[in-house]
């Protein structure tokens, strides 16, 4: 029976010879919700061409092979919802089943060799979900995306941690450059730039026509401009902006550790003091490196919370008491006089690459969106972007205040340090030991927390080395060895180079174009944009001003040093 069955199936169906009544075929319409239907085969509606119809004319009965049609679009019959039905074909062009027996959409497309009909609108978004899914098999090991189970809270947790730190205590340095007024149009206008080219990067995490998913900034730039020139490009600040600011942290928690202890341990029976700085330096590495052995981006998301945590903390327990205990005698908000008009103008360039700096992490956002799981129906950038809204409207509510307060309580006066040595030198004596000893200690932990998601990129790249060369993953004692031997390996560039805080303007004009240039570019280079028209001038214009904006910030951050002067001591951690 079912051979016979299979017989009938296999053979083409061919029209009937023109007579009455039977030609042309009846054309049945049916709802879309029965045509899609896997019950379609048993439907009245879809009758074989060689069913018999009952049909009554007068007292008699007669039985009539009439050929029924059904009328669909083609999008349908390529539907994975018609699995189960019988393949559909019209007089002109029957449909068989292939000699392979194959009883599938897919195998009769394939058979048939009709490829491009599968791009249909049914099947269109199918074959996105299918590229989305096809990922690097050496993502699975590596420890950015080892862990895509993320979401917009973990994006929050971790962008918050990144976007704000102990270089936001040394805005106020850069308004007794700028002076009040532009000193906050400034502040204002770079926070939105860099929002700006913030969700520019989160929509260009991945491509729906590709299914590509940029998991790094070092992807995303060589996608953009070429392997090449995405290497001259961007390669020198991410790294200096992943290693360069572990050094720096080492060098923060350090100094602050030592004063936590001066402040804590104040009578002479207490043997911490014997400590020098760069044995503090050392204390801080080891607790950075202890805490770095976890697994992936997502297993340290708790850590992102409590830096995120400590730094609200920090920043506004500073800015509110030194508000609160008022300003020392004598401050005065003018500008900081210049020995001649081209001093004048680099200083102000210097304090635009401090703002600039203000507002890192663009080099790990791709990397944060990266550990979320993405879908066509649920892409990324969706929680992605959410979560970084919520980040970066806590990070203004820090940095505006912090700023206008600093420079408020401060004036002309503030060291340029930042905030936190300002407090202990002019309330040092009149605040509770309390207050001093938390402040520090939050500073402590927001740079130890910071540590963690700066060196992960670091620590990726060397992972995936072994991984591409011995094709499975980093053994866990190699991995131990490996981070251990970055972590001490910046412990000893922060001894021999403590001067790297006090050149912050330098450092925010090599780190500009990351935030500020090349997403604009890489947005132009990806999504092509028409020409002319709004979006393209406005990527063109942001990203050619930053480019040329980080120039010369870089020209003023190396002449204020020159100009200025600073205490160069390798080796002496003060």
């Amino acid at each position: 029976m079912r051979e016979s069955d299979d017989q009938v199936s296999s053979a083409p169906i061919s029209p009937r010879p023109p007579s009455a009544g039977h030609w042309p075929p009846r054309v049945i319409s049916a709802p879309p919700s029965q045509l899609q239907s896997p019950s379609l085969s048993r439907s009245p509606l879809s009758q074989t061409p060689h069913s018999t119809t009952k049909t009554k004319t007068g007292h008699k009965t007669t039985l009539s092979h009439t050929l029924s049609v059904i009328s669909a679009p083609v999008s349908q019959y390529n539907s994975p919802s018609m699995s189960r039905s019988p393949f559909l074909g019209t007089p002109d062009r029957p449909m068989t089943v292939p000699a392979s027996g194959a009883r599938t959409p897919l195998g009769f497309i394939r058979s048939r060799n009709l490829t491009p009909k599968f791009l249909t609108p049914l099947a269109s978004p199918l074959r996105k979900v299918l590229h989305l899914t096809k990922l690097d098999p050496h993502d699975a090991w590596l420890p950015i995306t080892e862990s895509r189970n993320g979401n917009a809270f973990y994006a929050a947790f971790h962008t918050l941690c990144s976007g704000i730190g102990i270089q936001a205590l040394i805005l106020p340095v850069a308004f007794t450059f700028l002076g009040w007024v532009w000193g906050i149009i400034s502040l204002i206008l770079v926070f939105i730039w860099q929002l700006y080219t913030l969700y520019l990067l989160v929509n260009l995490h991945e491509s729906v026509e590709t299914g590509i998913r940029h998991s790094r900034y070092m992807q995303l730039a060589n996608a953009a401009f070429g392997e090449r020139l995405g290497n001259s490009l961007a390669k020198f600040p991410i790294v200096y902006l992943s290693g360069g600011t572990c050094v720096a942290l080492i060098i923060i928690g350090g100094s602050t550790a030592k004063i936590f202890f001066d402040i804590v341990c104040d009578d002479s029976s207490c043997k911490a003091g014997r400590l020098t700085p760069t044995e503090w330096y050392l204390v801080f590495t080891c607790g950075a490196v202890l805490l770095s052995q976890l697994p992936n981006m997502n297993s340290i998301a708790g850590i992102s919370l409590v830096g995120a945590i400590t730094a609200i903390g920090y920043c506004t327990t500073i800015w509110v008491v030194s508000v609160v205990e008022g300003r020392p005698p004598n401050v005065s908000y003018g500008l900081v006089k210049a020995r001649s008009d081209v001093a004048r103008v680099f200083n102000i360039l210097n304090a635009l690459g401090i703002i600039a700096f203000t507002f890192r992490g663009h080099n790990l956002i791709l990397e944060i969106q990266a550990t979320m799981p993405s879908s066509e129906k649920h892409p990324s950038r969706i929680p992605m972007w959410r979560g970084v809204k919520a980040s970066y409207a806590l990070i203004a509510i820090c940095v505006f205040p912090l700023a206008i307060g600093g420079y408020w309580a401060y004036g002309r006066e503030i060291p340029a340090s930042g905030m936190l040595n300002a407090l202990l030198m002019f309330h040092g004596k009149d605040l509770a030991r309390s207050v001093q000893g938390l402040a520090s200690l939050l500073v402590i932990i927001n740079s130890l927390t910071s540590f963690q998601i700066y060196a992960m990129p670091t620590f990726d790249e060397m992972e995936s080395n072994y991984v591409i060369r011995f094709k499975k993953p980093c053994p866990w004692w190699l991995r131990v060895v490996m981070r251990s031997f970055f972590g001490f390996g910046s412990f000893l560039f922060a001894v021999a180079f403590p001067f790297l805080g006090s050149v912050a303007g330098l450092v925010g004009g090599i780190a500009l174009p990351v935030t500020l240039a090349y997403p604009c570019f890489m947005w132009l280079k990806i999504k092509k944009p028409q020409v002319y028209s709004p979006k393209w001038w406005l990527n063109w214009g942001l990203g050619v001003f930053g480019m040329v904006l980080s120039v010369v910030v870089i020209v003023g951050g190396f002449y204020t040093i020159i100009d200025t002067g600073i205490q160069v001591k390798f080796f002496k951690p003060q």
